[in-house]
Order: structure tokens, then C-alpha cells, then sequence
């Protein structure tokens, strides 16, 4: 619902749903988006270079809507933004031709979260933690998800990917065989 909320006519249309197709896609800190380069897009291979706490680096793969989506931002519209020598080698640039920044970012998720009547708090970081809970949810092993998300320890991935009660009773009910009932 927030992606259709992006006006696609307006300047930071493309680069806006490229920044969310990048945060939900690939499960990203703000600070990683914000800090992606150039050199660290290999769209043919389907795959981005993160770095993340601690400059430590990690491969994340990218679907092909996201690449869709940076390619025309990259080809459509970022020609048109006057970049800064010290900017240039940033993937998402500000309309002044900065780097975008990390309130920019949060700025624009209040925004379409608030065009969508969205009343809970929605940030950067939830993207982050819905890319980690769809992943478990729909069966990806934790220490997958855990390299994604360039967590240290598994007790921190473990933390994003809550599963609702519900949900933990109804796989409970269906692989445990103290859980099934009588027939």
C-alpha cells in the first residue's frame, strides 16, 4: 500500500520506491541504504554488498523488482539530480545531489505510512523486521535469515522474527504428536 502511495511524476518518485523496495527486499538499516555505493550494486548477479555495524561486510540478495526499480531510478532520474563530487559514488542521492540522509529516509516512511492511514508507528526499521519475520514465517532457516540480516549472535535474529501465538500453536498442532487429536 505504500509503494502505490509514490508519486511517480514527481522527481524523487523513482529513487522513493527504489528506497523501499530496498529496505523491505533486502531487510536493510537505514545507515546501510544510505551508505550503499555504486561498486556495491551487482544487479546482473542479483546480489548487493552491505556494510554493516562494525564496517562488517556481507552479501544480500535482491529481487528483481528492486532492481527494476534502482535501474530506472539510476537511469531516469538520478541524471537529472546535480550530484556532488562527494556524493557521486552514493546510489541514493538527496534532490541537491547529497547523499540522502537518514532522516530523510525516516521522513519519507512517516509520509506514505501516514498517506496510507497507517496508524501505528511505522519506521525504516520495520521494513527490517518484516523482511526478517516473512522470511521465518514462510520456512527460511534462521541462520539464513541471520547472515542476511548480518547479526553476531542468533539470539538476535531470533528477537525480529517473533512468530504470533497463534501461529506457533497452529504449527504445533500440525507437526507434534502429542498435539494431534483423535480422528
Amino acid at each position: 500500500a505504500m509503494i502505490s502511495k509514490i508519486r511517480l511524476d514527481k522527481t524523487e518518485g523513482h529513487r522513493d520506491k527504489a528506497i523501499i523496495e530496498m529496505l523491505y527486499g533486502c531487510g536493510l538499516r537505514v545507515s546501510e541504504l544510505t551508505g550503499l555505493t555504486m561498486n556495491d550494486l551487482h544487479l546482473d548477479e542479483g546480489f548487493i554488498t552491505v556494510f554493516g555495524k562494525g564496517n562488517k561486510q556481507r552479501l544480500v540478495p535482491i529481487h528483481d523488482e528492486a532492481i527494476r526499480q534502482i535501474k530506472l531510478y539510476i537511469k531516469e532520474s538520478r541524471v537529472h539530480y546535480p550530484v556532488k563530487l562527494e556524493s557521486k559514488h552514493l546510489v541514493f542521492l538527496n534532490l541537491r545531489g547529497g547523499g540522502i540522509s537518514r532522516v530523510s529516509v525516516f521522513k519519507l516512511v512517516k509520509k506514505l505510512a501516514e498517506l496510507c492511514g497507517i496508524q501505528k508507528n511505522v519506521s525504516p526499521h520495520t521494513f527490517r523486521h518484516s523482511f526478517a519475520t516473512h522470511l521465518v514465517q514462510n520456512g527460511a532457516d534462521l541462520r539464513v535469515v541471520q547472515e542476511m540480516l548480518g547479526h553476531e549472535s542468533i539470539l538476535t535474529t531470533e528477537i525480529y522474527t517473533h512468530l504470533d501465538r497463534a501461529h506457533l500453536r497452529e504449527e504445533w498442532i500440525q507437526h507434534h504428536p502429542r498435539a494431534q487429536r483423535p480422528g
